[in-house]
């Protein structure tokens, strides 16, 4: 998850904190392994599952394993949510209640997370339909595949996006920062476009290692399920607009953001024009709240301009970092 400001003029005033983007994992399905978990929980003063987490600590699965287990998607991925929530609350234990953030935003999967920290949906809810959400993505793998692509010019993906489609269903699923994007659908267009990318001038194009092509339409199945169990969860207004992933258009009611639980599934995720578009409205600090530092890395190069930050940091006292800005509206007598 991040968390971005304004200009550092206004950065000064705790009503003017930042949008929240949150952190997914970085191939798709997969988490890190048992031992990784372990150290990117943050601190072990909080407990292990965050509050409202149901059914079994998902928390003790990523301490204990088995790590077979832990990777399944249906495991991974809410345990990705739950320690980013355990960031979150981490926060708070430090500074008391939030500011108000500008925005929030989710890569993919961090959609979830965004929109559980902006009170959309609650924690509980939020877990249960991640799983349901990997479910279901596995439920809908047919013959499908994902590749990285990397340096390929902008100006060459109307090409590639053509070269895929000629051999079959192909979708850019994510682009993630200047010549670094996502390819996905079926495994031969997407083989075929990976070839392609190096003659249109990707310095690497690598076919990676999954079966669910996901942010394609290979995954309407998928899609039509979620609508079904999205339908029963009560959504509330997000606190603040939440940015959509596949053109990031500011969602303001708990209904868009119902809407886009099922729509991001066969959509891709336009992570740079989501840090353009909150850029270009005068947001001039981020921090990446959850584990890792993707995010951060991504947006210092989509906005080389401004502040990101991660809360995760491995030098840091229970490899968690608070950045200043937030202390500002720190109550009286809260630990620090």
């Amino acid at each position: 998850m991040h968390h971005c400001t304004q200009s550092a003029a206004e950065r000064a005033c705790p009503a003017t904190v930042p949008a929240q983007c949150l952190l997914r994992s970085s191939s798709p399905g997969r988490g890190p392994s048992t031992s990784a978990w372990a150290r990117l929980w943050p601190s072990p003063r909080l407990p292990r599952a965050p509050s409202g987490a149901p059914g079994e600590p998902i928390s003790e699965l990523a301490f204990d394993g088995p790590d077979d287990l832990l990777n399944l998607t249906v495991n991974s991925q809410p345990a990705i949510l739950a320690c980013s929530i355990a960031y979150l609350r981490a926060i708070e234990e430090r500074v008391g209640a939030m500011p108000a953030p500008d925005f929030f935003a989710g890569h993919s999967m961090g959609q979830y997370s965004a929109m559980v920290a902006a009170g959309v949906i609650s924690l509980a809810d939020g877990m249960r339909l991640v799983r349901e959400r990997g479910r279901q993505m596995q439920a809908s793998a047919q013959d499908g595949s994902m590749a990285a692509v990397i340096g390929l010019p902008d100006e060459a993906l109307a090409d590639l996006e053509a070269a895929g489609r000629s051999i079959g269903v192909f979708t850019i699923a994510n682009r993630n920062s200047p010549g670094q994007i996502v390819v996905s659908g079926e495994s031969a267009a997407v083989e075929g476009a990976a070839e392609k990318a190096k003659e249109l001038g990707a310095k690497r194009a690598i076919v990676l290692p999954v079966s669910v092509a996901a942010h394609s339409p290979l995954m309407s199945r998928a899609a039509d399920a979620m609508r079904e169990v999205l339908a029963g969860i009560d959504f509330h207004d997000p606190a603040a607009p939440l940015l959509a992933n596949a053109d990031a258009r500011p969602l303001t009611t708990g209904d868009e953001c119902r809407a886009e639980l099922v729509e991001h599934l066969t959509r891709g995720v336009d992570w740079v024009r989501a840090v353009e578009t909150m850029s270009a409205r005068g947001v001039g600090s981020f921090v990446e709240v959850g584990p890792g530092k993707v995010l951060t890395g991504l947006i210092k190069r989509i906005a080389p301009d401004a502040e990101a930050l991660a809360v995760d940091e491995q030098s840091a006292p229970d490899r968690f970092a608070l950045p200043d800005f937030l202390t500002v509206s720190k109550p009286a007598g809260a630990p620090s």
